[in-house]
């Protein structure tokens, strides 16, 4: 689609970016919920659940995009929908691994009590879901989403504007919009185009995110209540609304209940006999059904590792030794904006969350900052680095930690708007101050967010890397010695076998890590840091 870089155009542009934005976000959000909830039930399924996320979450974007883009375009030939629903796709995966590891954090960490409650009152997975899990992830699934959605809008320029080897896709919205004011240099475009996503994000903060905040503040797990909560004006509006009580009440209120008896194991409902027994019946089914669905993933695995295999075959010894070398120097950068990230979001993500005033003047500006996608700005920092010792190797670490760092910091706040008020009064009565109030409260009571923080920043920053060691300024291409530019270059040159190399150590390389640092602090989240 023709961009048109006129300002009369931003509205129209801005509305299709966040329908796209919306669409995604809804799938993500589903997709989360049932994957983290069938990921936690057993113990196998998490061990195999879990680290496919790993996978998922660590492959970039430009890697599967060619196939995405090309696959779906192909199938609606001469139409747009194709490329809208490869950019929906694009968008989804830049949110969705984080709301599944927050929501999965949530449910492996529901305190004991709570679990045996639901047990001793016959909770059937719908009420169990509804009345529990739910409400104890909802804190941190809804500052999740507002990073998730900051995720998105940090990649919808590459999910709107993309380069597969001589072919230029396009589609109308904000991202490429800002994507073509910085190819072609068109400053007052530039700067429109970010002061029109600005007032979007604060929009959709005060008419959405803020509400669910402080709606979300009666899910606290704790035994007093707090005298300073969030506050909404746009909630409070809602809660005093005649029209919005008459639709719940009329509306909202029967069809939860339909759903509620639809999903429901109703008591005393009894189960039809047969000559084998309900039990026996019931084992052959499950075995069916596990069975076939293990069939059917055992098959495209094997198509998959042969496709895989027959790809990778026609690439030379000698960019397999370029393939790992890359990997050092982005894993170098990646530790290094990771360290970076933690040292300042912790500190500053406690007085936020810990701090319901500060929480609501803050954290819009926190999400406006968040959102702006930096690598609409990034050219300008390549610009005033390149001439300096490092040059795009320090750029490329700025970048990463522009991309990384508010996934800690949305998790820290997360976990210190969610310390009980009971707990913060007996460290208050008993005087427990300074590094002591922080050894023995506040970084146990964030800890298990912080550990899925870090873990998807890991992600995060593998990812953005891409964007980060190769960059075009002014029709001029700047590039380090990375996994990222590799990946990018390989994708701008149709090197199918480089780009599924580049791919597959991205996602070992990050499997390795989170198997064995973040995995293991995970689990110590779990056994050790709980509200128990």
């Amino acid at each position: 689609a023709p961009i048109d870089l006129s300002l009369i155009r931003l509205p129209l542009y801005a509305m299709y970016s966040t329908l796209r934005m919306a669409v995604a976000y809804v799938i993500s959000v589903l997709f989360s919920l049932a994957y983290a909830k069938v990921a936690a039930r057993t113990r196998v399924a998490e061990r195999f659940m879990i680290p496919l996320l790993d996978i998922l979450q660590s492959i970039p974007i430009l890697s599967f995009m060619p196939g995405v883009v090309l696959g779906l375009a192909a199938l609606f030939p001469g139409r747009v929908i194709g490329l809208e629903l490869a950019a929906v796709l694009l968008i989804f995966t830049s949110q969705a691994w984080n709301l599944a590891f927050s929501f999965h954090q949530s449910l492996m960490t529901i305190p004991a009590d709570l679990n045996e409650a639901a047990t001793v009152y016959h909770l059937g997975s719908w009420r169990r879901f509804t009345r529990l899990e739910m409400p104890f992830g909802a804190i941190s699934l809804i500052a999740n989403s507002m990073m998730s959605w900051a995720g998105g809008w940090f990649f919808l320029t590459a999910a709107e504007a993309f380069t597969i080897g001589p072919k230029s896709f396009r589609l109308q919205g904000l991202g490429s919009f800002l994507a073509g004011a910085a190819e072609t240099g068109n400053g007052l475009a530039l700067c429109m185009g970010l002061v029109t996503l600005v007032v979007v994000i604060v929009l959709l903060d005060q008419l959405f995110w803020r509400p669910l905040v402080a709606w979300s503040d009666r899910f606290k797990i704790e035994q007093s209540g707090s005298g300073d909560v969030p506050h909404s004006a746009v909630l409070d509006l809602l809660e005093r609304s005649v029209l919005v009580e008459a639709f719940q009440r009329r509306v909202l209120r029967p069809l939860g209940t339909a759903l509620d008896r639809a999903l429901s194991i109703r008591p005393g409902r009894a189960v039809p006999e047969t000559s084998e027994g309900p039990r026996t019946v019931r084992w052959w089914r499950r075995r069916a059904v596990a069975v076939g669905g293990a069939g059917i993933v055992l098959l495209l695995v094997a198509w998959g590792a042969l496709a895989t295999v027959r790809e990778l075959a026609s690439l030379p010894a000698r960019e397999w030794g370029l393939v790992w070398l890359s990997a050092a120097a982005t894993f170098g950068r990646t530790v290094v904006a990771l360290l970076l990230a933690a040292a300042w979001t912790v500190p500053v993500g406690v007085a936020i969350g810990m701090n319901p005033r500060w929480a609501h003047r803050l954290q819009p500006v926190v999400q406006v900052v968040a959102s702006v996608p930096a690598t609409a700005i990034f050219p300008v920092l390549v610009l005033a680095l390149i001439g300096l010792p490092g040059g795009l190797n320090i750029g490329a670490v700025l970048l990463m930690l522009l991309g990384t760092q508010w996934y800690v910091l949305f998790n820290v706040i997360a976990g210190a708007m969610a310390i009980p008020s009971d707990l913060r009064e007996a460290a208050t009565n008993y005087h427990i101050t300074g590094w002591r109030r922080w050894r023995t409260l506040i970084l146990p009571a964030i800890f298990p967010y912080l550990v899925t923080g870090m873990i998807t920043a890991t992600g995060g920053a593998w990812n953005a890397s891409i964007v980060s060691e190769l960059v075009t300024v002014h029709q001029r291409t700047v590039s380090t010695l990375g996994l990222g530019a590799l990946v990018t270059g390989a994708a701008n040159d149709a090197n199918f076998p480089l780009l599924l190399a580049g791919t597959i150590v991205m996602a070992a390389v990050v499997i390795t890590v989170n198997r064995f640092v973040w995995r293991r602090l995970y689990q110590r989240a779990e056994t050790r840091y709980r509200l128990d």
